[in-house]
């Protein structure tokens, strides 16, 4: 797929549709030979220590969680509607059991700045380094609902920040010059 660089300032994206379409997040290293995808819908994007980061919240049964955890950077791709299959599967199946992408004939690609993969399906990738990494605590919650809705089996997410590194993708995924003059 033909993707163009993005500066961080001119991505151009509603936030809460992209996640809500759900986001492939890929953690290891092409260079190793080593990844594992998986299907996120939950994180946030926002500026933290003046940085432009994503928050992703990874469950401790995941397999990928093992690359995430190993290596210093991710990568997050967002595929086209036709591809919502890939992220059924890579969201159901554990990469333990299953070669993720050689069962769904995922390309992977060498990413521009970090090490991890990104997809040539992909219309958008953001190359992620990692920064933070908590764990939730149940202890922690304000609104105790949250809990038994999300956690009854209390396996709690590890929550990861990440500041963006690198920005390709269609160019639906930039700003227009006509934008930048509102």
């Amino acid at each position: 797929m033909e993707r163009i660089d993005i500066d961080v300032k001119e991505f151009n994206s509603d936030v809460f549709e992209l996640l809500d379409k759900w986001l492939l997040l890929s953690g290891g290293s092409i260079c190793d030979g080593e990844c594992n995808p998986m299907t996120v819908s939950w994180g946030l994007f926002g500026v933290i220590w003046a940085k432009p980061v994503i928050m992703i919240a990874v469950r401790p049964q995941r397999h990928t969680l093992q690359f995430i955890e190993k290596y210093d950077t991710f990568t997050l791709c967002a595929l086209p509607e036709d591809k919502k299959d890939i992220l059924d599967f890579c969201g159901t199946k554990s990469g333990a059991e299953f070669n993720k992408i050689q069962e769904c004939a995922l390309t992977p690609i060498e990413s521009q700045k970090v090490d991890a993969p990104g997809f040539d399906e992909a219309e958008l990738i953001i190359e992620c380094r990692k920064l933070y990494n908590d764990n939730i605590k149940a202890k922690n919650f304000l609104d105790k609902k949250i809990i038994k809705a999300c956690y009854p089996d209390r396996d709690y997410h590890e929550l990861f920040i990440a500041e963006i590194i690198n920005l390709s993708g269609l160019e639906k995924y930039k700003k227009s010059l006509s934008s930048h003059n509102l």
